[in-house]
């Protein structure tokens, strides 16, 4: 949030700065992505917790590669739990961690906090909720998807799963089914159903296969660059300032699981996917959201306070500057890593983990969209 009214935002008067920074995703509201992730997370899924964790990062990095009408496309992310003991059981053991977000700091901030214990999992009824919670597009072109996994019978609980995937797909939400065990054994409790029902993709996944992680030449100049890309973070009021400490923690969490991951949020950090408007007078200041002008000294770090209007402007347009320059060199090494990536991971890998399942149905999902992909 921030620390003064949008209204009085929206009557300011903002010169335009031209920065060098990737290109920003269009105001075509058709360039457009959203996807729902609901998690098992009950006792036998500590396995698909962890994929989760470990491949957030992978996951939006996708959608950096990829284009509509020419441009990136906006990424909303929302995430829901279901399947837990300790949740509220008139809620049907269901709870939403995010609504569809572009803060992203804050979903895996959420997804990080997840942990597991044994209960009922409805899948009708979190598919329900999250086709009748959520603020989705009601344009029919936004590529729109809801991603569940878990290893019980689909058809658990009162809410039929068949008039739940019926309702999504009537608003154009595709749902993919990614049922932890056997093809077979996923197919015949109803998964492989659902996912037919939306216009989806089912999958059998291991959850508890290894994630094959490969370190790249390119790594550690990737991990230095992340430390220069955050100093030109500026966070602004008490909003800001929780943001960004939630920025660095995200940061440690992603590394906590594996440099390899590290990396990727790194790379993901560089891209348009990852926005920080909300908080960072850099990107605030770019997009024109705030002036300079209006900023009370009390919100302005402690480096800015006693700096004149025009010291302000130019201390913003240099970690604007810096920003871009960082975030190409990113692009650039992540570009020679991916293929280098790849290859190691197609020699590692012994089983479909969370990230294939999910990168291969909306590769093919969002082609019909008219997303492209670089690779």
């Amino acid at each position: 949030m921030l620390s003064f009214t949008r209204s009085a935002v929206a009557v300011m008067v903002v010169s335009s700065v031209a920065f060098s920074q990737p290109k920003a995703p269009s105001n075509d509201p058709t360039a457009l992505v959203q996807v729902a992730v609901l998690l098992d997370a009950s006792n036998s899924m500590d396995g698909l917790i962890s994929q989760a964790k470990s491949q957030l990062w992978k996951i939006v990095n996708e959608f950096a590669s990829s284009k509509k009408n020419g441009v990136a496309p906006s990424l909303e992310v929302a995430f829901y739990e279901y399947g837990k003991s300790s949740l509220d059981s008139r809620e049907g053991y269901i709870r939403q961690l995010t609504g569809l977000t572009s803060d992203l700091d804050k979903v895996s901030e959420q997804l990080f906090a997840l942990t597991t214990n044994g209960g009922d999992e409805y899948c009708g009824q979190v598919i329900r909720r999250a086709v009748d919670e959520l603020a989705w597009s009601k344009n029919p072109t936004v590529y729109k998807a809801i991603f569940i996994a878990g290893n019980e019978p689909f058809t658990q609980g009162s809410v039929d799963f068949r008039e739940s995937c019926k309702a999504a797909i009537t608003h154009s939400i595709v749902v993919n089914t990614i049922f932890c065990g056997s093809q077979g054994e996923g197919a015949i409790s109803g998964w492989k159903d659902g996912a037919d029902l939306a216009d989806g993709n089912y999958f059998a996944i291991d959850q508890n296969q290894q994630v094959a992680y490969v370190t790249a030449p390119q790594d550690k100049e990737i991990l230095r660059l992340n430390d220069e890309l955050n100093k030109t973070y500026i966070a602004y009021g008490t909003a800001g300032r929780q943001a960004k400490k939630r920025q660095l923690a995200q940061d440690q969490a992603a590394a906590s699981v594996a440099s390899e991951v590290a990396v990727q949020r790194a790379a993901a950090k560089s891209s348009v996917q990852y926005k920080s408007e909300e908080w960072d007078l850099v990107e605030a200041r770019s997009k024109g959201a705030l002036a300079m002008a209006a900023m009370p000294v009390a919100s302005l770090p402690p480096e800015m306070a006693g700096m004149d209007i025009k010291e302000r402007e130019a201390y913003v347009d240099a970690k604007a500057k810096d920003r871009a320059r960082i975030q190409s060199q990113i692009q650039k090494l992540q570009d020679d890593r991916r293929s280098y990536v790849e290859a190691g991971q197609k020699k590692q890998s012994k089983g479909a983990t969370l990230d294939a399942a999910m990168v291969k149905a909306i590769r093919t999902q969002s082609g019909k969209k008219g997303y492209s992909f670089a690779n």
